[in-house]
């Protein structure tokens, strides 16, 4: 008993370090990051004044491709707001027409769907449900990392939140009634999937099975290099014109520089 004591009291101060060790893995992952930017902006977003403003918190909804995920939708009297919110750091770069954005940090670059069309098809699901005009959406983007962007952005992607905020207060003509608002708020409600991990799970396995089907028709298996034959791979242009553009590119490049057109 006195040698398992001994243990017990050697091993004891561990029991204190292996919870804070796990706490700082998780604080560092990029899922607890995309959950505090989102609990951020819900804060946030709160302030807004509740006769004019309905705040609803991550929707998931049905849509033709399985389901869409929403961030935050703001039901008011001066439209409704489709808020998609991004938390990342790095040097940020991309526009309106886009199709992939660049994330540049500690000399290394990646692609991210560029968050404007990822939100027009949140709109697009919500116009569907509500049968309105799509002038009456507003489509919102939040950086709430420690991103800097590098190209010039439209006034609806904003890397704080006060310009979020700023942004939404800027519309003040009213388009809705409190009826109509309360129609719309109680129709998303009734459409929207039950929360929980059973619906997160679904929509993660719908995402993936939608990359599995662009990758199959985008990229088929039998393309290869005109002039060597080798299988040919994705890239994505980071210079010029067609910056952030998806192209199929010879891996021996430099050797051999020959390229196709994503769609051919």
């Amino acid at each position: 008993m006195d040698i398992a004591s001994t243990v017990f009291n050697a091993l004891q101060p561990l029991l204190w370090v292996i919870p804070a060790l796990i706490l700082i893995y998780v604080i560092k992952t990029p899922w607890f990051k995309g959950c505090a930017g989102e609990c951020i902006v819900h804060f946030c977003l709160n302030r807004l004044p509740k006769s004019d403003y309905k705040v609803l918190k991550d929707i998931t909804l049905p849509c033709d491709s399985g389901t869409t995920q929403i961030d935050h939708i703001v039901v008011s009297k001066y439209g409704i707001f489709v808020v998609e919110t991004k938390n990342m750091k790095g040097w940020i770069f991309g526009g309106t027409y886009q199709p992939m954005w660049k994330q540049t940090l500690f000399k290394r670059s990646s692609v991210f769907k560029n968050p404007l069309h990822q939100n027009y098809k949140h709109i697009k699901t919500l116009q569907s449900l509500l049968g309105i005009e799509d002038t009456a959406f507003h489509s919102v983007i939040v950086f709430v990392g420690e991103g800097v962007f590098k190209s010039e952005m439209p006034e609806n992607v904003t890397k704080s939140v006060r310009a979020m905020l700023r942004y939404i207060r800027s519309f003040d003509t009213v388009i809705f009634d409190d009826k109509q608002r309360e129609s719309f708020t109680v129709r998303i409600e009734q459409a929207r999937c039950k929360p929980g991990l059973a619906t997160d799970l679904a929509h993660i396995r719908s995402l993936k099975a939608i990359e599995k089907q662009v990758k199959a028709t985008s990229f088929p298996e039998e393309h290869h290099c005109p002039k060597c034959g080798s299988k040919m791979v994705k890239r994505v242009a980071r210079k010029g014109a067609n910056a952030g553009n998806a192209f199929l590119g010879c891996p021996s490049y430099p050797k051999c520089r020959a390229i196709k057109n994503i769609l051919s």
